[in-house]
């Protein structure tokens, strides 16, 4: 079993605490209800989907119900770190060189 670290509660908890929320750091529509039905498309199911490192928010559903973004690297499974929404994409992560 995966642990999560919620970056709210300040602890690593079982990932069934958890729900994944779609990637992170894409600018929402403001009014979705005025959008085309190419761009509700690409909003909702058109979404990246690289080998590696991804961004992702993720909600303490059965916790603080918060969300929050994540760092998880889609080869291992593992996530290199946890973030509170809002924060801008680390400009360096944990572990990296340089």
């Amino acid at each position: 079993m995966l642990l999560i670290r919620c970056p709210y509660c300040e602890e690593e908890r079982p990932e069934l605490e958890f729900r994944n929320a779609g990637e992170a750091h894409i600018a929402r529509p403001t009014n979705i209800a005025a959008e085309s039905e190419d761009d509700f498309e690409k909003f909702f199911f058109i979404r990246s989907n690289p080998k590696g490192v991804i961004y992702e928010r993720w909600r303490h559903i059965h916790g603080c119900a918060r969300f929050f973004n994540a760092v998880r690297d889609t080869v291992t499974d593992k996530f290199v770190m946890t973030y509170k929404a809002g924060e801008p994409k680390p400009a360096k992560l944990p572990g990296a060189s340089k």
